[in-house]
């Protein structure tokens, strides 16, 4: 059976980029924008979710700080989606429970490499 990925992003270039890379190896779904990423799951639950940060409404930290109070969302991992290399906004994800960081505009190859090396720890 496929994995499934949600790729969470309010770029449709970026949601397109990724659906293209990952379709081949995942079921993809993209959605672009948390609030409704919080109503797919409420029917679907994803081994892994790559989520933006930077989103307008609901950002990804508190997306993330929401998944983690809920224990049925709280076991998937999170990779981040950033534009940013800054140490704090990284130290701040991973307090919150995000497993990775993927730096935007992203590489087929490291995207793969990180989805792969997370969903093979967490079978």
């Amino acid at each position: 059976m496929q994995r499934t990925i949600f790729v969470v992003d309010d770029n449709d270039t970026n949601l397109s980029m990724a659906k293209e890379v990952l379709a081949e190896h995942y079921r993809v779904l993209t959605v672009p924008s948390a609030a409704k990423m919080f109503s797919l799951l409420e029917r679907i639950l994803p081994d892994l979710i790559l989520l933006d940060i930077e989103m307008p409404e609901m950002n990804g930290f508190e997306a993330l700080s929401l998944l983690k109070a809920n224990a049925m969302q709280a076991r998937i991992p999170v990779i981040f989606l950033t534009g940013t290399t800054d140490a704090s906004v990284e130290a701040r994800g991973y307090e919150l429970g995000v497993v990775d960081f993927i730096t935007k505009p992203f590489s087929t190859t490291e995207l793969l490499s990180h989805i792969q090396f997370h969903l093979g720890s967490n079978r």
